[in-house]
């Protein structure tokens, strides 16, 4: 087979920015099909491309089906984080976070404070959009009491929620930039904390010193209500804390992650049925389920939403099970056809062998990813997205240049997970900006954690530091 030309292997990827642009401006919601629709026209193109190519059915179909099964193990995780988190939220672990996390606000700390309770919370949801959308627009709320400037408050919020959806095994950007790169997400999460931990010391220093500029000593009142929400539904102990520990402690033994998942989703219906009787009655009683293990297999599967007379967070307290988490499985999937078609075709080769022509040393591969993660984020205007491509489109520079899968997955996480809040016309970006009321470009100068982490990574990249390699090991000959 003939290789194509740089020019037509760009081509289909064009094609697909201009569909994604397009969802963009006339979908309120591109994640819920429109996306998926797009992936799926351009892998037509380059299916057809391909066979013009000479490429045959059986060889694109083939690949295309390694390319979902090597996917498999992220989407079966992405369906128990679903199950997780419903179990999760019902048994009153998620809620005990955000309650102690609340409770220690101090407006001396305010900032450093807000990054760490959105830390915490999106640690423990492995969600930036919930947490922004929910704690997030309280603190926002709180910031405004304080006559915070609403852009830093704001920043202070993504920065703490986008270390959580780079940090969580329970984020599915998380697991896909792990799954794309070839390598176990705890594996994936180690090798992160690298460049991470400084990133995000860095960070608090500097809301550290801006929260020191205001001296402002006005009481927190807007917590009250939040509070007495949580206490008011749920049985607030600190014995829960025991399931995100006991869960920790078996990551840490590095037992692999769905036997994991399995053991957290356990332990959620267990602490459910020890902890939170009162309010699995008051469900029960309100005719919404007739039994609890109805309930229960509900919280796993599907929606669920409390009410808890506090607006402010019963959308925190929704849920939507493995249901919710279908979309992303269904985006993955078809990002996984266009680019088992690309790579089939010959395409993403051509465009690897295009960028490896500026590729000098491992900081300039890596510079060339991030930049590439960023361009994509621009252009694709989605967040998975700038994920997969980049990551499919360097696997084998890296694996050449016998660099450890976590290399790679390290950098698609430094670049396309933090970026894409920053971009206004990016879905994340959009979106946070709609949440929080403030502008993408008002808040992007303080959205410190995500402006420091590509830089981060180039940086101890450049001092080679803990820089994984594949190590060959020769048979001894005996003389």
């Amino acid at each position: 087979m003939k290789s194509p030309s740089l020019l037509l292997s760009v081509t289909p990827i064009f094609v697909l920015i201009g569909f994604l642009f397009l969802n963009v401006i006339y979908f309120d919601d591109p994640l819920g099909g429109a996306n998926q629709i797009a992936l799926m026209i351009t892998a037509t193109i380059s299916g057809i491309i391909a066979g013009v190519h000479h490429v045959k059915w059986k060889t694109i179909q083939s690949k295309i089906l390694s390319m979902i099964n090597s996917a498999m193990p992220a989407i079966l995780i992405l369906l128990l984080i679903g199950a997780l988190s419903g179990t999760w939220m019902l048994s009153g672990v998620i809620p005990t976070m955000i309650y102690y996390g609340i409770k220690l606000m101090s407006p001396s700390f305010f900032l450093v404070a807000s990054v760490i309770i959105c830390s915490i919370v999106s640690v423990a949801t492995g969600s930036s959009w919930s947490t922004i959308a929910t704690v997030g627009v309280a603190i926002i709320g709180i910031g405004n009491a304080f006559n915070m400037n609403t852009s830093i408050v704001a920043g202070a919020v993504i920065s703490g929620a986008y270390f959580g959806d780079k940090m969580s095994p329970l984020s599915d950007t998380t697991n896909l930039a792990s799954a794309i790169a070839g390598t176990d997400i705890f594996t994936h999460i180690r090798y992160l904390l690298y460049t991470t931990t400084p990133t995000y010391l860095i960070t608090l220093v500097i809301f550290g010193v801006i929260g020191l500029w205001y001296h402002n000593s006005t009481e927190i009142s807007d917590t009250d209500m939040i509070l007495s929400g949580i206490e008011s539904t749920f049985h607030i102990t600190p014995w829960l804390f025991l399931v995100p520990t006991l869960l920790a402690f078996i990551i840490i033994k590095k037992v692999p992650p769905v036997p994991a998942m399995l053991v957290g989703i356990g332990l959620g219906v267990l602490f459910a049925l020890i902890f939170q009787g009162q309010l699995i009655n008051s469900l029960i009683q309100g005719e919404q389920f007739s039994n609890a293990y109805q309930l229960i297999v509900q919280t796993i599967f599907g929606r669920m939403k409390l009410s808890t007379g506090a607006p402010e967070i019963d959308s925190l307290l929704s849920t939507r099970g493995m249901e919710g988490m279908l979309n992303t499985v269904w985006l993955i999937i078809m990002a996984m056809i266009f680019s088992g078609v690309m790579e089939a075709g010959g395409f993403l080769k051509r465009i690897s062998e295009a960028l490896l022509s500026f590729v000098k040393s491992d900081t300039s591969l890596i510079s060339t990813t991030i930049s590439t993660c960023i361009l994509f984020n621009i252009t694709s205007c989605d967040q998975y997205l700038s994920i997969v491509v980049p990551g499919k489109m360097t696997q084998q520079i890296y694996k050449d240049r016998e660099l450890k899968p976590e290399v790679l997955s390290r950098a698609l996480e430094d670049s396309a997970t933090v970026t894409s809040v920053l971009i206004p016309w990016n879905t994340c970006g959009a979106t946070q900006a709609r949440v929080l009321g403030v502008a993408t470009l008002d808040y992007l100068p303080y959205c410190f954690f995500n402006l420091i982490s590509p830089v981060m990574n180039i940086f101890i990249t450049s001092i080679n530091y803990k820089i994984r390699r594949i190590h060959h090991h020769h048979p001894k000959i005996n003389s």
